[in-house]
């Protein structure tokens, strides 16, 4: 019959062999733990590098047609200075145009007065013979 101290020393045993087999329990659940973690961070890792790629990517996109941009607005902007120096041309010679063609008036109203008056010295005193 074993004694107290034997059921106690069995007890004690018993408790101690639970408590490794809880200890490697746990070692195995930690490591598994561990191992999870690391792939979750792996791929949360390898998600947020493909976005900041993208950014990146999208980025050198956005400043090639910026500069892109910025040249055709270069070329519009000359040439709608070219534009403007046309029209401010065109105006100028329509404005010189309207001044010859009212210098041309007034010069033919001058003409026709003085074809009228001519005309009125003409009819109204004849020529006289200073013979």
């Amino acid at each position: 019959k074993p004694t107290q101290a034997t059921m106690l020393a069995n007890l004690i045993k018993e408790h101690q062999s639970k408590q490794d087999a809880l200890r490697q329990e746990n070692e195995v659940r930690k490591k598994a733990v561990l191992n999870s973690v690391e792939v979750t961070t792996n791929c949360m890792m390898d998600s947020i590098n493909l976005g900041v790629a993208r950014v990146f990517a999208n980025e050198r996109r956005i400043e090639a047609q910026a500069a892109k941009l910025q040249g055709q607005t270069d070329r519009f902007t000359k040439q709608t200075s070219q534009w403007l120096q046309m029209i401010a041309g065109f105006n100028t010679s329509l404005k010189e145009m309207g001044d010859v063609e009212n210098w041309a008036r007034i010069i033919e109203h001058d003409m026709k007065e003085i074809a009228t008056a001519l005309e009125y010295v003409h009819t109204n005193h004849p020529p006289t013979s200073h013979s």
